[in-house]
């Protein structure tokens, strides 16, 4: 693999991936001055990043040659070094913060807006939903109510795929085609249900990047965090990393599978809790 070093310090490793792999990453809010953020549990906040680290990370990547592609665009697998881009849950911040930093970039991304929670304080409005879309970004669905859905029976699937696909179509005004699960939860009846409802694509929180011999119905996502430093940033999307974060969420899954959501959440959430209060700070 070849290497060459940037003004900045950092190595170009256009050759880290096997060809035609892509890394889609996995936003949520961005947290931005005198704004509340929609949680406060440790369990979301941590995924919630300022509006600078954000920015930062989108100059990085236009800085050093990719590209920035929708579900749909990525779907293709185009040639060159590109990353995906996606968000959930449709906080307001969306529009507000990450779409003029992305249309600056000229950069494309896929929104997974959770219907049930429109217009509550926070998240989207119908109206900015249609704006966003009117902005040219894709709109995917992330359920009604952000439920796991492996917990649920053949009715709530129902309602958290189908309805749900149902109604961000009529706000929109188009096509939903793409669907990513809460928490990353999925089984067969998940994905049977998904693709009954008319959508090309699931998304989960595997730690994989995807190419054209991927399953469109287990698409890999990888969940960028706050504080994470550019080197590090640049090896997920590089995908030089996926091995070793695989191997630290091992026992993470393994939990989550004995426990079940519910035990499993509550564990979680205690922990991090006992965490922030060892360390001050959220």
């Amino acid at each position: 693999m070849q290497h060459s070093e940037n003004a900045d310090g950092f190595h170009d490793r256009v050759f880290a991936m096997p060809k035609h792999s892509i890394v889609f990453l996995m936003y949520h809010e961005l947290a931005l001055p005198r704004r509340p953020i929609c949680q406060e549990e440790p369990g979301y906040s941590r995924y919630v990043l300022t509006e600078n680290e954000f920015r930062s990370q989108i100059e990085f990547l236009k800085q050093h040659g990719w590209g920035g592609l929708s579900l749909s665009q990525a779907l293709a697998y185009p040639e060159g070094h590109c990353i995906c881009i996606t968000f959930d849950d449709g906080c307001e911040t969306d529009l507000l913060a990450v779409a003029p930093i992305l249309r600056q970039a000229r950069y494309a991304a896929t929104f997974f807006v959770t219907t049930g929670r429109l217009g509550r304080t926070g998240y989207l409005s119908h109206q900015q939903v249609r704006e966003l879309s009117a902005l040219g970004f894709e709109i995917g669905c992330h359920s009604m109510t952000h439920a796991y859905l492996t917990d649920l029976d053949e009715k709530g699937l129902q309602r958290e795929i189908c309805d749900a696909k149902s109604q961000l179509e009529q706000i929109v005004g188009r096509a939903v085609e793409h669907f990513s699960c809460p928490g990353g939860r999925f089984d067969q009846r998940v994905l049977f249900t998904a693709r009954g409802a008319g959508y090309r694509s699931l998304s989960t929180s595997r730690l994989q990047a995807n190419s054209a011999t991927t399953n469109p119905f287990a698409l890999g996502r990888v969940p960028v965090l706050r504080d994470i430093s550019l080197s590090d940033f640049a090896a997920i999307c590089e995908g030089t990393s996926l091995s070793r974060l695989r191997a630290q969420t091992a026992v993470r899954d393994i939990a989550k599978r004995l426990l079940g959501n519910a035990v499993y959440d509550r564990l979680r959430a205690r922990l991090l809790r006992s965490d922030v209060q060892r360390n001050g700070t959220l």
